[in-house]
């Protein structure tokens, strides 16, 4: 069943809260990937598949190099789950 953006929400800033080391209250929905999070292209790949994996998704290389903000992912996600 697919889930809301809420939902996709609270589980993404779980996992990058403690995938990244950063204080959950801290993360919002602009939250940048480039810019916000100390990490490298392997983390966010990682990252990627992690989240392939949490919401049932496929998310091609092209598509995931336009995904910059926490938002803009969320609303991937909800617009591509099955």
């Amino acid at each position: 069943m697919a889930m809301n953006k809420d939902e996709i929400y609270n589980m993404m800033a779980d996992e990058i809260s403690k995938r990244f080391n950063l204080k959950r209250e801290s993360i919002t929905p602009n939250l940048n990937f480039l810019t916000d999070v100390d990490a490298d292209s392997i983390d966010f790949v990682e990252l990627i598949l992690e989240l392939e994996d949490m919401f049932n998704v496929e998310i091609p290389d092209e598509d995931a190099e336009n995904l910059i903000t926490l938002q803009q992912t969320v609303e991937y996600i909800a617009a591509h789950q099955e």
